[in-house]
């Protein structure tokens, strides 16, 4: 399949992954000959993302985007939730039955397709250069029915999210399986919609949701760019590939490591017996982390195994990473542990 469609002297595009690794410079390029470069289907499908960004909220400042960006991801992780007991393998494959996962699905259940056009949303949002490298990253394949159905207990539902957000030591970029409150309009999201929200100055919080892959939502999105193609006017100053000339796109910044104002799921499978939850309280004190909740549960089949669930409250990635990795070291867990991020999504 063709990277791009040529329209005139024009070009429309649907390849994330293009964009996500050249698109400055094919900003650059597209900038110094005049024409026009538009990739409305390359995030979201049928959603108009890009043109609401790159052109309806040009007053706004934007302070977060985040979404979820993969239907494969989403239904996967919907069917899951819906089918007890069915497990990710068992959607994997009824996915690439229907059509929404590849033969080699890699490329969306790590991750990576979500990370690309997250990359691309982080320009328009923050007015940065694209920085697809720079983006912490992990996948749904470690998923299990254990995380779905604590989640639900806890009022919680898994989704992969991308999230981008502006801080005051740079930008911070990840996707990440994520666990949004039931009652947040982006955990209603089902199948393989996909939504973007936006954090603004002056509107606040947008959703946009709707088609994001299959044949109709690209074709709608690709007929729109070449639609605005035509009805442009020579000479006439349109808006910049990424919102502001490439002149203008600022280096990217990388942010520090922070705390994550939402907390952390933590799923122990541990051995039953004596002091093992006063060695896993132990650890999470050593690392200053504060718990919201703490949930056992018995096996149900294994008598010698217990299953316990940490709520945190706010703290970093690296403390907790530290808090499991003392727990593994202590010879408690039987399987490795289970961390997630919760987002505190409205």
């Amino acid at each position: 399949m063709k990277a791009a469609l040529e329209v005139g002297r024009h070009v429309v595009t649907a390849n994330k992954a293009l964009l996500s690794k050249h698109g400055v410079a094919l900003a650059e390029i597209a900038e110094k000959k005049g024409v026009l470069l538009n990739y409305e289907a390359a995030v979201a499908g049928g959603i108009p993302i890009i043109k609401t960004m790159r052109e309806a909220l040009a007053g706004n400042s934007i302070s977060r985007v985040f979404g979820i960006l993969n239907g494969t991801c989403n239904y996967i992780l919907t069917r899951m939730e819906r089918d007890e007991g069915l497990s990710f393998d068992a959607c994997l494959k009824d996915a690439q039955r229907l059509g929404y996962a590849e033969a080699d699905p890699t490329f969306d259940i790590e991750g990576h397709d979500t990370a690309h056009k997250l990359s691309i949303l982080t320009s328009l949002a923050f007015g940065s250069r694209i920085a697809a490298d720079d983006i912490y990253m992990e996948g749904i394949s470690n998923i299990t029915q254990a995380d779905i159905r604590a989640a639900a207990e806890l009022g919680y539902r898994i989704k992969l999210l991308g999230v981008a957000q502006k801080t005051d030591s740079g930008i911070e970029q990840r996707v990440h399986p994520t666990m949004v409150p039931t009652a947040s309009v982006i955990a209603q999201v089902h199948g393989v919609t996909n939504a973007v929200a936006i954090e603004t100055d002056i509107l606040g919080e947008l959703l946009l949701s709707g088609p994001g892959a299959g044949g109709n939502a690209t074709a709608s999105a690709v007929v729109g760019d070449i639609a605005d193609i035509a009805k442009s006017r020579p000479g006439f100053q349109t808006a910049p590939v990424f919102g502001r000339p490439v002149k203008e796109l600022k280096p990217y910044r990388k942010a520090k490591m922070r705390s994550h104002a939402g907390g952390y799921f933590i799923r122990l499978t541990v051995h039953d017996r004596l002091g093992v939850f006063a060695a896993i309280a132990k650890r999470m004190a050593d690392n200053e982390i504060s718990l919201e909740s703490i949930v056992q549960h018995a096996d149900g089949i294994d008598a010698t195994r217990k299953t316990v669930i940490l709520v945190t409250h706010e703290t970093t990635e690296a403390d907790v990473r530290k808090a499991v990795e003392g727990i593994t070291k202590d010879g408690h867990l039987i399987d490795k542990a289970q961390v997630i991020r919760i987002e505190r999504a409205e």
